[in-house]
């Protein structure tokens, strides 16, 4: 079985998004170099510095299965029916769509979307048995904070942005329950971002 990881961008004061779940500058780095690194199926192309694009290409590569939240799914209108990563998506809700609640594309007439109803375990579970040798991604927020919680977790990618945002959404939400301990970081310096990549700690 691959890992379980959960990715975010975060400010240095521990938030991934505003109140309202706008990134605003913490996504700039996806857009500030000069190397291309078109996303799953081709509809958005990064432009970033070599070194976030070798980071990049790593998730890619790793990527098996993503676990998002229903507020997420929504918000994003299901990334037009294929996500970046180009992988199979497991839904948190407590109550799935009764049926595809977007506009029609080629892509999500295939969509790869799975709603769970019944935990993070089991979305967890799901998207391993999808996965393979591959990695499970988490998304940040409560969702995180749940995995965290449960002992799902085996990384924690952190792409740290030199933007101090005050308040607004943690990258484990607020259901988290400290303290956690990790390993010393694996470091990546990107402009104007530095990618962080964490081990959790199984005897603390």
């Amino acid at each position: 079985m691959g890992t379980v990881n959960a990715g975010a961008a975060m400010s240095p004061d521990g938030f991934v998004a505003d109140p309202s779940g706008e990134v605003g500058p913490l996504f700039d780095w996806y857009f500030n170099g000069d190397v291309e690194f078109p996303t799953g199926g081709g509809r958005w192309v990064f432009k970033t510095s070599e070194a976030s694009a070798l980071h990049l290409r790593e998730i890619w590569n790793s990527a098996g299965a993503l676990v998002v939240g229903r507020g997420e799914f929504d918000k994003t209108r299901a990334w037009g029916g294929l996500h970046p990563l180009g992988v199979p998506m497991f839904v948190l809700t407590h109550r799935p769509p009764a049926e595809w609640p977007f506009p029609e594309t080629p892509e999500s007439k295939e969509a790869p979307f799975t709603f769970v109803t019944d935990g993070i375990e089991s979305a967890i579970a799901q998207a391993r048995a999808v996965a393979g040798d591959k990695v499970v991604g988490i998304n940040p927020g409560s969702i995180a904070g749940q995995a965290l919680d449960a002992g799902l977790l085996d990384e924690v990618w952190v792409e740290l942005v030199p933007v101090l945002l005050g308040d607004g959404i943690r990258f484990f939400g607020d259901v988290a329950k400290p303290p956690v301990l990790f390993d010393d970081p694996r470091v990546i310096e990107g402009n104007a971002v530095t990618h962080l990549i964490y081990r959790i700690r199984r005897d603390a």
